[in-house]
């Protein structure tokens, strides 16, 4: 896309929140020859401070729509606690602006359902902040399967970090899925088994989500989920004792070989099918992460984050949609509340869902249950309440 005087377009970004994610954000932002960052937004005047002052950014803001009055953004980034998202989009998108949001989109499929078709009416886009699904170590491994070098998918298989299952799954669970889907296509079903305390879980085992992140259920989630492509896909999210070391990862099987990406960060390739756990057959070669022209590794950006900001430039000078867009966003969340649901109703689940309530709440409300109690917020205090709760404590 070009601008009056026949230049490409610089993209005037700003950002809606401060902290980490805020940060990591704005410094692909900041890196990126064709974005700009003309405007900060956040509550906490320390945050909004220390972030101007790193990037240089004088305009800074406590309202988000005096933020967007003034300074005319074509983007909001807004990298904020889940249970923000769904009022911080549609105040966003009511100005008719695109937004870049964190993940997951939403709480739920009725507050998603709200924003996409905002968006939709707005005539403007959405991307969700799953920024390992164009980063480095993906690109390497699309190459390699467009190649050729595993043959035909027959199965995809995924692992979480050893958070807590129902807190795993919506923090990395939904980076999985939606990478998961970018090889597959979307789900036609899923199945699932969720245990609490080594049971099925029940009504009971509802809690609110640590980090608030909606509502949550399972200590060890095992999901499977068909495909599009003709093949399934599982995903497990279960509690480890301590969080793995290597982080998350996603496993391509194929007729022919096999690919693991790990973290987003790196991929590696087994020219062979089946793994055999000895020197002549263990094989596996490390894919070259496949940069954007003109990155620096050596900079301040995340290459993830900066691959996520190039694929939006590319996307708005093309009039399209993020490869990461709200649309895949809304499934990965369907996903998500499917195994839920599964877990909780112990069936099949078929995609999409006619209800787009929550399925948990609704296990509760059917008992009579009500709302969960409030817990802890911070990961570390709310895993001592949940072991506390099933006598672990």
């Amino acid at each position: 896309m070009t601008d009056s005087g026949g230049h490409m377009k610089t993209y005037r970004v700003a950002i809606l929140g401060c902290r980490n994610r805020g940060t990591a954000a704005a410094l692909a932002y900041h890196a990126h020859p064709r974005t700009e960052i003309v405007a900060l937004c956040d509550l906490n005047s320390d945050l909004l401070d220390t972030l101007g002052d790193k990037l240089g950014v004088s305009a800074r803001y406590s309202n988000l729509d005096k933020m967007i009055s003034e300074t005319a953004p074509d983007i909001v980034a807004i990298p904020t606690g889940t249970e923000f998202h769904h009022k911080l989009c549609l105040s966003v998108l009511a100005h008719g602006v695109n937004i870049d949001v964190e993940k997951p989109i939403c709480v739920d499929l009725e507050q998603a359902d709200e924003v996409t078709a905002l968006a939709a009416k707005k005539g403007v886009r959405i991307a969700v902040h799953h920024q390992g699904r164009v980063g480095p170590a993906m690109q390497a491994a699309r190459q390699a399967v467009v190649q050729g070098r595993i043959g035909d998918i027959r199965y995809i298989h995924g692992s979480g970090k050893g958070y807590y299952g129902g807190y795993g799954l919506l923090n990395i669970g939904t980076h999985i899925i939606n990478n998961m889907i970018a090889f597959g296509g979307h789900a036609t079903s899923v199945s699932a088994s969720l245990t609490t305390n080594g049971h099925p879980i029940t009504p009971q085992d509802v809690v609110p989500s640590p980090s608030g992140m909606g509502t949550i259920a399972g200590e060890f989630i095992t999901a499977t989920m068909q495909l599009q492509g003709g093949f399934p896909a599982t995903l497990v999210q279960h509690r480890f004792p301590e969080i793995a070391p290597i982080g998350h990862y996603m496993e391509l099987h194929g007729t022919e070989g096999r690919i693991m990406c790990q973290s987003h960060q790196s991929a590696w390739l087994l020219p062979q099918p089946h793994y055999l756990p000895d020197g002549d057959h263990n094989r596996w070669e490390p894919l070259p992460p496949v940069y954007v022209d003109g990155f620096d590794p050596e900079g301040p950006a995340n290459p993830n984050e900066y691959w996520y900001v190039e694929e939006y430039v590319r996307a708005l000078d093309e009039d399209r949609d993020h490869e990461s867009s709200g649309a895949e966003a809304l499934h990965t969340l369907e996903i998500m509340m499917a195994i839920f649901e599964s877990g909780a109703y112990r069936h099949t689940v078929k995609l999409p869902q006619a209800r787009r309530d929550h399925p948990l709440l609704r296990l509760r409300d059917e008992h009579g249950l009500g709302l969960p109690a409030k817990m802890p917020r911070p990961y570390p205090e709310w895993l001592a309440a949940e072991d506390l709760r099933m006598g672990d404590g």
